[in-house]
C-alpha cells in the first residue's frame, strides 16, 4: 500500500465562512501499489518515529518479567563459548589460527547471535503484529527492520564481554578495527535480507515458521564460528563467501584480533548480501498489498 495526495487533489479557495472546507486538513488517499512493485522507500523516514516506537516496545517485552534481565545478552554467547572452548578447543584441537580459543570463538559468536536473533525475530514479526497490519497503514517494511535492529541492544552488552577477553589475553586491536561497523552493518543487512523474506512469506504459508530454527542450526555449522575458514580449501572459498555470515564471522576476526586478511571471501559475501537484500526488498514490497487480507 502507498500513502500519498489525491493527484487531482488541489487547495480550495479561502472562505470567510467558519467551518468551510478550508478550514479542514488536506485529505489522504491511501491506494494499492501499481505495477509489479513500488518501493515508496522513504516512506520510512517519515515513519521513523514508529520504527523507535517499535524497537523500544521489542527490547522491553524481551526482558519485561525476567529474572536475569538483560544478563541473558551476556550468557548465551558466553555459555555457548564455553561449550566451543570445551569440545573444539580442548577435546577436538581444532586450530584457531594462532588466536587463543576462547576469544576466538566469542569474536564469531556475537555477530552470530546478533544474526540468529534477528532472523528468528524478523520472520515471525508480520504475524505476530497482525493486529497492528489490519487496524492501521503504515510502511510494512518499519516491522521486519524493527525486529532487526531490537537486537543490537544485546549485541552492545555482549561486547563488553569480548573487551574484557581481548584485555585478559593482551590482544590489542589495529587500525582494522575502524572497519569494524561495516561488518556490523553487513551481519544486520544479511539478517533484514533474509527476514524480509521469511516474514512475507511466512503470511502466506504458515509453517515457514517451523523452518526457522532448522534453518538457523543448519546456518550456525555452515559458518566459520567453531573453526576458521582457512581449513575451507583455497579454490572453495570464494564459493564458500556465498554464505554471508562467513565473511562477516571472518571480518569480526580480522577487524578485532588481527587475523589474517580475508578480502575476496568478505567481497563475495558483500555482493551476496547487496543481491539477496535487493530481491528481498522487492519481493516483501509486491506481497505487502496482500497482508492484511491473508494474515
Amino acid at each position: 500500500m502507498e500513502s500519498r495526495r489525491h493527484p487531482n487533489q488541489t487547495t480550495m479557495a479561502k472562505s470567510s465562512r467558519p467551518g468551510s472546507m478550508a478550514d479542514q486538513p488536506p485529505a489522504i488517499v491511501i491506494r494499492p501499489s501499481r505495477g509489479w512493485v513500488s518501493l515508496n522507500l522513504r516512506d520510512l523516514w517519515e515513519y521513523r518515529e514508529l520504527l523507535f516506537f517499535l524497537i523500544w516496545r521489542d527490547v522491553k517485552v524481551r526482558y519485561k518479567q525476567t529474572v536475569l534481565g538483560a544478563a541473558w545478552a551476556i550468557l548465551q554467547p558466553f555459555l555457548a563459548m564455553v561449550v566451543f572452548t570445551v569440545f573444539f578447543g580442548r577435546l577436538a584441537k581444532v586450530p584457531s589460527d594462532g588466536i587463543p580459543y576462547p576469544v576466538f570463538a566469542y569474536t564469531a559468536l556475537l555477530p552470530w547471535q546478533l544474526f540468529a536473533h534477528a532472523l528468528t525475530e524478523s520472520g515471525n514479526s508480520l504475524v505476530a503484529n497482525q493486529q497492528l497490519l489490519t487496524k492501521v497503514y503504515f510502511p510494512r517494511l518499519i516491522i521486519p527492520i524493527s525486529a532487526v535492529l531490537a537486537g543490537l541492544v544485546d549485541f552492545g552488552i555482549a561486547f563488553l564481554v569480548l573487551v574484557g577477553l581481548m584485555l585478559h589475553y593482551g590482544i590489542v586491536p589495529t587500525l582494522a578495527v575502524l572497519t569494524l561497523p561495516f561488518f556490523l552493518l553487513l551481519a544486520i543487512a544479511t539478517a533484514l535480507a533474509v527476514g524480509l523474506w521469511l516474514s512475507a512469506l511466512n503470511v502466506q504459508y504458515r509453517d515457514v515458521r517451523y523452518t526457522i530454527p532448522f534453518l538457523t542450526q543448519f546456518w550456525l555449522f555452515a559458518t566459520p564460528i567453531a573453526y576458521s575458514s582457512s581449513l575451507v580449501p583455497e579454490r572453495w572459498r570464494a564459493l564458500y563467501g556465498l554464505n554471508p555470515m562467513a565473511g562477516v564471522v571472518e571480518g569480526f576476526r580480522w577487524a578485532l584480533l588481527g587475523k589474517r586478511g580475508v578480502g575476496p571471501l568478505v567481497i563475495v559475501s558483500a555482493t551476496a548480501v547487496v543481491l539477496l537484500l535487493a530481491g528481498g526488498v522487492i519481493y516483501f514490497r509486491h506481497m505487502e498489498k496482500t497482508f492484511a487480507d491473508v494474515v
